[in-house]
């Protein structure tokens, strides 16, 4: 049975304990740091932030997501970390992002895996939602190869956990698929 949930579901899908996997997720990087305060304030409550932020330096990038966690938690998002597990905790993230591989142990957040095929699919049985990607062709990837509508809901339907659909995604094209929710960079800034 297809694990990619439609829009009948409610807002976030339950997971065991009282974690949830929103349906909408900011992800951070340099090109939206300028406005990323202003665009986590635009949020629904109860979406997500993924902070990647890859671009800083270890005490610059801590001292960026710890303010950022601080105007996230005004508003009820829920905010990830993409590192490890452990990293996550350390920082007071409500999760971490990452390759099934490098996420780590299970520490108590949340846990989002990122896939491209069906192989990463299949590492990610242990995460709480899959971030499949790219649907659409992105400016972080120029001319890289898409996954398509089409090739994005037949891998989602091999997922076992909650899929998240991220690579050129807006809240239109979100819609048209069946999945859990969306992901995006530009298309939440």
């Amino acid at each position: 049975m297809a694990r990619c949930y439609s829009g009948a579901v409610s807002k976030r899908h339950s997971l065991s304990g009282n974690a949830a996997v929103p349906r909408v997720w900011l992800l951070s990087d340099a090109r939206n740091d300028a406005v990323l305060a202003r665009a986590i304030r635009r949020l629904p409550r109860g979406s997500g932030v993924i902070f990647r932020h890859y671009h800083l330096d270890p005490a610059a990038r801590a001292a960026r997501f710890a303010a950022l966690r601080k105007l996230g938690r005004t508003r009820g998002l829920v905010l990830v970390l993409a590192g490890s597990a452990a990293l996550a905790k350390r920082w007071g993230a409500d999760g971490a992002y990452g390759d099934a591989t490098t996420l780590g142990r299970r520490t108590g957040g949340l846990r989002l895996a990122t896939a491209h095929g069906p192989r990463e699919l299949r590492r990610a049985a242990g995460a709480d939602a899959v971030l499949l990607s790219p649907v659409h062709a992105t400016r972080s990837h120029p001319g890289g190869r898409v996954l398509g509508p089409l090739r994005f809901q037949l891998l989602a339907r091999l997922s076992r956990r909650p899929v998240i659909a991220l690579g050129g995604m807006t809240a239109r094209r979100a819609a048209r698929l069946q999945c859990h929710g969306f992901a995006a960079i530009d298309g939440l800034s």
